[in-house]
């Protein structure tokens, strides 16, 4: 059976069951939220074929507001993920504070001033007469 939504059809959606994880959300509630992740069985069992897994959750306050951060915690008990949580956090913070420079560094190359006269009637350059002199500006 295909979805259709305003004449597209729509990808099939189903979960994989032999995927599954049940989820256990444990916080300080002053720094962060760290997350069990528990393989299970379609009939809910745990399935001990695969193994648990730790990821962990802070938030960075930047000047657009909260920055949420997740992370995954290399470690084989609870007790391994709390110790570990302070490295992993600060690796992801770090990855993530470079990605946001390449971002912005690569939204800062892009601009195009237009030229001088921008061929718009009056010479008005599309933008109030300002000239660029036409060439990619660096800040």
């Amino acid at each position: 059976m295909s979805t259709t939504f305003n004449n597209q059809r729509l990808p099939e959606i189903s979960i994989n069951g032999a995927a599954l994880y049940r989820e256990e959300v444990l916080t300080d509630r002053r720094v962060g939220v760290l997350r069990v992740l528990h393989p299970v069985k379609t009939d809910g069992s745990a399935d001990t074929s695969r193994e648990t897994i730790y990821s962990g959750e802070a938030q960075l306050m930047s000047t657009i507001g909260t920055l949420p951060v997740a992370f995954d915690i290399p470690a084989k008990t609870l007790e391994e993920a709390v110790a570990g949580y302070k490295e992993a956090a600060k690796e992801a913070v770090e990855r993530t504070v470079q990605e946001l420079q390449e971002l912005r560094r690569q939204a800062a190359s892009s601009l195009v001033i237009p030229p001088a006269g921008g061929g718009l009637p009056g010479g008005l350059g599309g933008l109030g007469g300002l000239g660029g002199g036409g060439k990619i500006q660096m800040p």
